[in-house]
């Protein structure tokens, strides 16, 4: 099976002499190259090693049948890096130019490799924009995946923002799919359970951390993706704030770690990369509490 990537993460055409890109054309590998206009015949441009290229409309993204792709949908992949199957030469003007097809490289995704996919399934992505209820992933030749807000992490976020931004490449597993059989995406089950993430820490410690909720028994504060702790009450901490944090106990049983505010002024932004427990495979189930713990979190991958 052919090796299906991020848009940007495919190979770069332009870095490829004409005869990889006979080879290229001969195998169907999946290049990609930066979009240079996108002309009065609503054709993308493109130039490889220095020949012309041309991506028709109706070739520049696949879709279902019946489904309009509006112009705005492909003049924005104008000065972005665009993946492409190169289909074969044409002559304009007595010149050679490449025929380009980014929506046979996004067919081929989807029957070769999306498609045998299974709930669980660990795979990688790119962040390709953020909005309030999540972030948008590439999954492979520029198709999309959602990855919904409360799938980003068992600690609780103001937006996805707070952890991840775009061109992030990330490790996320197909937690479902939707009516129209696009892929959803989870990040939480990869981030470790309470006690994985517990037993990076130690009481008696003292480690940084970013304020995610202030209530009015206390301040939830995240010292890890998948981990936070609560400290006393203190109305002048506000969410998404970096602070340092004494960690007093750890409690297993209750699935609680108690912390106290050493320093409010760190005055700099933080933010935590994912740490993976999984990074391959298969997920059927995930529990992230402890067997002690009154309250399961758990995912059941069907």
């Amino acid at each position: 099976m052919l090796a299906y990537r991020a848009e940007e993460l495919c190979r770069n055409a332009n870095r490829l002499t004409e005869e990889d890109l006979a080879r290229c054309q001969a195998t169907g590998e999946v290049l990609q190259s930066t979009a240079l206009a996108f002309d009065s015949a609503r054709r993308l441009r493109f130039s490889l090693c220095g020949r012309r290229a041309f991506m028709p409309f109706e070739e520049c993204v696949d879709h279902a049948p019946g489904e309009t792709v509006k112009d705005i949908a492909v003049l924005t992949r104008v000065g972005r890096p665009t993946c492409f199957v190169i289909t074969g030469t044409d002559q304009e003007q007595g010149q050679p130019v490449y025929r380009l097809s980014r929506a046979e490289a996004q067919r081929r995704c989807r029957q070769e490799y999306l498609g045998s996919l299974e709930n669980g399934s660990v795979i990688p992505c790119t962040v390709t924009h953020i909005e309030s209820f999540g972030a948008f992933c590439d999954v492979g030749c520029g198709i999309a995946a959602l990855l919904p807000i409360d799938c980003l992490s068992v600690s609780r976020i103001a937006t996805p923002a707070d952890r991840v931004q775009v061109g992030q490449q990330l490790l996320c597993a197909v937690k479902t799919r939707d009516a129209q059989g696009r892929i959803v995406l989870t990040l939480r089950e990869l981030l470790g359970t309470w006690s994985e993430n517990a037993a990076c820490f130690a009481a008696g410690e003292t480690v940084v951390g970013i304020v995610r909720s202030v209530e009015e028994y206390g301040v939830f504060i995240e010292i890890a993706p998948n981990l936070a702790g609560l400290a006393e009450p203190d109305r002048s901490l506000r969410p998404g704030q970096a602070v340092s944090v004494y960690i007093k106990s750890i409690l297993p049983d209750k699935m609680k770690i108690k912390l106290v505010v050493v320093n409010k002024e760190l005055n700099q932004p933080l933010r935590f990369e994912p740490h993976y427990f999984v990074t391959r495979g298969r997920i059927r189930r995930w529990t992230y509490s402890t067997p002690q713990s009154r309250k399961q979190i758990e995912t059941v991958f069907a």
